[in-house]
């Protein structure tokens, strides 16, 4: 490394939202470790950047496995000597259902993957960037619109959401001392695998089912670098980036 690298991680970079901020990020100019649970899905985000290899680091990680996440970030430390921003994007749901229908397993998976995952992120980002010289980097994580308004049979997933700007909100405060800064995206029916369901109808509030528009994911992705690039006495605290005319905003 010539020391003027930047350094980061992607949870989730294999699809989705994860794999279009991990292609934006490299393609300015970042370098980016690359965090999911399949390794050829990794690799193939990586080819699909066109990335240099030696700019790219494929890491399997089951993000809700905390010796796993440990092993995450020391190999990053030990291939690029440093991290200078997390975007901690994995996570999952489970079919729509009331309460009493959602198995116990199905809970703990999300919780697993969508709190644990993003606390054990914080936790290990915090632990390299407050002792690396220059001390100090950036966090970002993947809240949804769920974190503030639910959908109807979405209680695992919308939970977790709450509680994950519960972790911004205190990481925020936290890193302050330590030159941390720490957001939240929040995203509205990006178009990607997890949203496909929109094109076919999804329940709503008031007892309906409704096709919901959606947007390009690259629109996320923009806003990961923006918000990556950042100096770190400058946040961005929270952004909404959602398809604009997604019932969300008053009735819908």
């Amino acid at each position: 490394m010539s020391g003027n690298e930047k350094i980061a991680i992607v949870t989730g970079a294999g699809s989705g939202i994860g794999r279009a901020s991990a292609i934006a990020l490299l393609q300015d100019g970042w370098t980016v470790t690359l965090a999911g649970r399949r390794k050829d899905p990794l690799e193939e985000t990586a080819s699909l950047a066109g990335a240099d290899g030696a700019r790219t680091l494929v890491v399997p990680t089951d993000v809700g496995d905390e010796d796993a996440m440990r092993n995450l970030f020391d190999a990053t430390k030990e291939a690029f000597g440093r991290l200078d921003f997390l975007f901690n994007n994995a996570g999952m749901g489970v079919p729509p259902a009331d309460p009493d229908e959602i198995a116990f397993a199905d809970w703990k998976k999300v919780v697993d993957a969508n709190l644990h995952g993003s606390f054990l992120g914080i936790q290990n980002a915090f632990r390299l960037m407050r002792a690396q010289d220059p001390k100090g980097g950036r966090i970002v994580n993947n809240g949804s619109i769920s974190s503030y308004t639910p959908r109807p049979g979405s209680i695992p997933y919308t939970s977790t959401k709450h509680a994950v700007t519960g972790l911004t909100k205190t990481a925020s405060l936290d890193g302050r001392k330590h030159d941390i800064a720490v957001g939240q995206l929040d995203v509205g029916n990006a178009s990607t695998p997890m949203t496909d369901r929109m094109s076919k109808g999804v329940p709503q509030a008031n007892g309906d089912t409704m096709i919901e528009p959606t947007m390009d994911v690259d629109n996320v992705a923009r806003a990961i670098v923006y918000m990556a690039s950042l100096p770190l006495d400058a946040n961005v605290q929270f952004m909404t980036v959602m398809a604009s005319k997604m019932p969300y905003v008053g009735r819908g």
